[in-house]
C-alpha cells in the first residue's frame, strides 16, 4: 500500500505537531508518510522540522518531510489536512481579548470557545479556514480535513455551511480525556470504562458512563463519582498538575444535572451564568474558578518550550508515547480500512433530535475506508439540550455574521452569551464589542469595520 501525504497547517505549533505526528509514526502503515509542514513563521517552522525529523528517525519511520510557507503548495496532492493554528496568536490578539474585556468588568478564564473572546476568535479565524477550503478544492479536493482549531463548533459550522463538499471533522480530546480523569478519580483503569457521550463541543455529556465488573457486566459509575465527591476523595489533582485548576465546577454540575460534562471546569465556568459574576469573589473562591487561566498558560508554555527545544537539540533521539488525540487513528482507519470509533464534531443531520438540525454536534463516529460516519443518538435529556441551546444561539449568530456579512449579528451573539449577559448591560456589551472590533481591525475581514 502506498503512503499518504499529510499536510499540517500551523506546523509552527511545535508541541502539538510533535504529539500528532508521533502518533502517526507509531502506525506501521503510516511510517513512510509524506509530511508537509506549513507555517507563516519560518523560524518556528524550522524548529518543528528539526524536532519532527529527529522524532521520525527515533521511531524508525522513513517518510519525507517538506516545509512550506505557501499554503497552496503545501496542500497539493494531500490526502489528509491537519489544521492547528491561532490567528493573531497569544500576542497581540488573545492579550487584547482579555485586557479589554477586563476593563469592562467581564472576567474570563480561557476565552477561546464561547463568550466575547470566543466570538472574536471566530471572526479572526473562520475566513482563514475558508481560504484553506478554497485551496483544498483546487489542489486536493478529495482530502479529509482534521480540524483542531478553536472555537471548534463555530469553525466547523462555518465550514460545512459554506463548503459542504469538503470532507472535514472537528477534533477535540475532551471526551476521551475526561473519561481518563474520572477513571483516575475512582482508581479505575480507563480501559474498563465504556460510555455514550453526546452534545456540542466542550458541552457534551456522558449519557451512559459505566465500569466493567469482575463478572464482565457493566454498572454505572455515577453513584461512585457522587459518593467520592461528597467524601472529598474526588476530584483528585489534575493529571497535568496545574495547581490553579480543579473539577469542582463540573462535579457541582453533576449534582445538579445528573450527568458529567466533558470539558474542564475552567472552560465550563464561562459557558454559563452561574460561576463568574461582578462583585462576587465568593463564587470564585467557592468554585475555585481560575480567572485569566489561558494567558497564564501561554506564558508558561512559551517558557517551557524554550527549555524543551534545547533539550531536544542535545538529545540523541526523541521518543514519545502515543497521545489520546484522534488524528492518527482517523488517518490509519481511512487509509487502511481498519475500523475505529472516535468522537467528532459534525453537522447535526438527524443525529441529536432535540438540537437544531443544522448546528454542530459532537457524537461518536465510525471510521473506515468509507470515511467518517457519525452515529445517531436520538433525543438527549431535555435539560441538557436546553443548556446547550444557550451556547448554540451564540454559535449560530457569530457564524451567521460571517456568512452573511451582517455586523449586527456580532452584537447579537454577544448579547445572548450567557456569561456576558450575566455580567454586563446592553450598552456595555455594545461598547465592548465596538472597542474589540477596532482593536482587532488588522485581523478581521474589511467589511466589519467599514
Amino acid at each position: 500500500m502506498s503512503s499518504p501525504k499529510i499536510t499540517f497547517i500551523g506546523a509552527g505549533s511545535t508541541v502539538f505537531v510533535k504529539n500528532i505526528l508521533s502518533d502517526v509514526f507509531h502506525k506501521p502503515a503510516l511510517k513512510q508518510a509524506r509530511i508537509a509542514l506549513m507555517d507563516i513563521d519560518e523560524n518556528r517552522l524550522q524548529e518543528s522540522h528539526f524536532v519532527i525529523d529527529k522524532l521520525m528517525k527515533s521511531v524508525g519511520a522513513n517518510g519525507i518531510i517538506e516545509c512550506y510557507t505557501d499554503q497552496k503548495e503545501a496542500l497539493k496532492g494531500a490526502d489528509f489536512v491537519i489544521v492547528a493554528f491561532q490567528i493573531g496568536g497569544y500576542e497581540p490578539c488573545t492579550v487584547t481579548d482579555f485586557e479589554i474585556c477586563k476593563k469592562y468588568g467581564l472576567e474570563q478564564t480561557i476565552a477561546d470557545t464561547l463568550g466575547v473572546g470566543g466570538i472574536m476568535r471566530a471572526l479572526r479565524t473562520i475566513p482563514h479556514l475558508w481560504k484553506i477550503c478554497d485551496d483544498m478544492l483546487e489542489v486536493c479536493p478529495n482530502a479529509t480535513m482534521l480540524n483542531y482549531v478553536n472555537p471548534m463548533a463555530m469553525n466547523t459550522w462555518a465550514m460545512f455551511e459554506k463548503y459542504p463538499q469538503i470532507k472535514q471533522v472537528g477534533l477535540c480530546h475532551s471526551v476521551q480525556g475526561t473519561a481518563e480523569e474520572l477513571a483516575r478519580d475512582l482508581d479505575l483503569n480507563h480501559q474498563d470504562l465504556r460510555y455514550v457521550c453526546a452534545g456540542i463541543n466542550h458541552m457534551a455529556f456522558y449519557l451512559n458512563l459505566e465500569k466493567k465488573q469482575a463478572d464482565g457486566s457493566y454498572v454505572s459509575i455515577y453513584p461512585d463519582l457522587l459518593a467520592a465527591y461528597e467524601s472529598g476523595r474526588a476530584p483528585k489533582p489534575r493529571m497535568d498538575n496545574n495547581p490553579r485548576c480543579n473539577n469542582i465546577v463540573r462535579y457541582e454540575m453533576l449534582k445538579k444535572l445528573g450527568y458529567f460534562v466533558t470539558e474542564s471546569s475552567e472552560h465550563f465556568a464561562e459557558y454559563t451564568p452561574y460561576f463568574i459574576k461582578p462583585n462576587r469573589p465568593d463564587l470564585i473562591e467557592r468554585y475555585k474558578v481560575p480567572l485569566d487561566e489561558y494567558p497564564k498558560r501561554c506564558v508558561e508554555q512559551i517558557s517551557k518550550w524554550k527549555k524543551d527545544l534545547e533539550e531536544y537539540k542535545q538529545a540523541e533521539s526523541i521518543c514519545m508515547p502515543e497521545s489520546r488525540e484522534y488524528a492518527s487513528t482517523i488517518i490509519n482507519s481511512i487509509w487502511t480500512g481498519t475500523p475505529s470509533v472516535i468522537y467528532g464534531n459534525v453537522k447535526n443531520v438527524d443525529l441529536i433530535d432535540n438540537l437544531p438540525q443544522d448546528c454542530c454536534v459532537e457524537v461518536a463516529c465510525l471510521v473506515d475506508a468509507n470515511g467518517i460516519r457519525p452515529t445517531k443518538v436520538g433525543a438527549i435529556p431535555n435539560h441538557l439540550a436546553a443548556l446547550m441551546q444557550t451556547n448554540i444561539n451564540v454559535q449560530r449568530l457569530a457564524t451567521e455574521a460571517l456568512l452573511t456579512q451582517n455586523r449586527d449579528r456580532i452584537y447579537h451573539a454577544a448579547m445572548l452569551d450567557p456569561h456576558t449577559a450575566a455580567a454586563l448591560g446592553l450598552e456595555e456589551i455594545y461598547s465592548l464589542v465596538d472597542e474589540l472590533l477596532i482593536a482587532h481591525k488588522d485581523w478581521l475581514p474589511e467589511w466589519i469595520n467599514q
